[in-house]
């Protein structure tokens, strides 16, 4: 890109220097490097259109810290849903219950366990149970989890078997009905993407 760039006569090539840098196989190589600033100016001057939707995203992030600085509470308010994005992914990533302050969250949760067993539980019954449109549901869990509706939904199956392995005495097919999957084998590979291990190995873990 640099070579290219430079072909081209674009200045912005100017900023990037060449220094040794070790890679992951413990050997140095020369590397073309920059600060933040000048490697943003690099990417904006990028004639591509595969760079559009990265230019795209730095004009919005840009945008959004001028907000926030003409209005601090924006970036507080920011911060906050960032850090209730990671806390609930790793509730749910470790099986607990997560204590939700947001009230749309409780809800949404208390929602999915009343109906846990139901196999057919999809996303239109839960944006029916809160009163909400499709868009809405939407916006708000992917605002406050990262999450869209059926992967919610999922992650609370999951998050409840996991518990029913740790205190009861069904076995997994038991558990996979009672939570909601009508395909064992379906519900031990959500079950390992989501806690890393297959049910049984759970189990033989110690749980």
């Amino acid at each position: 890109l640099k070579s290219r760039l430079k072909k081209e006569g674009n200045e912005s090539v100017t900023n990037c220097n060449q220094l040794k840098l070790q890679s992951d196989d413990g050997k140095f190589y020369k590397t073309d490097v920059g600060n933040v600033e000048d490697i943003f100016r690099l990417i904006q001057s990028i004639p591509s259109p595969k760079a559009e939707p990265f230019k795209q995203w730095l004009a919005k992030v840009g945008y959004e810290r001028i907000q926030e600085i003409n209005d601090p509470g924006q970036g507080i308010d920011r911060a906050r849903k960032n850090w209730q994005k990671q806390f609930v992914q790793k509730e749910l990533t470790e099986g607990k219950l997560p204590e939700f302050q947001d009230e749309f969250l409780q809800k949404a949760t208390a929602f999915i366990i009343a109906h846990l067993s139901n196999p057919d539980l999809a996303v239109e019954d839960l944006e029916n149970g809160l009163d909400m449109s499709k868009m809405q549901l939407y916006r708000k869990l992917k605002n406050l989890t990262s999450l869209a509706g059926n992967e919610f939904i999922r992650s609370i199956r999951l998050q409840q078997a996991k518990l029913l392995l740790e205190t009861s005495t069904f076995n997994i097919s038991e558990i996979a009905y009672q939570v909601g999957f009508n395909d064992p084998a379906y519900f031990a590979r959500a079950f390992k993407k989501q806690y890393g291990k297959t049910p049984t190995n759970f189990i033989q873990d110690g749980k």
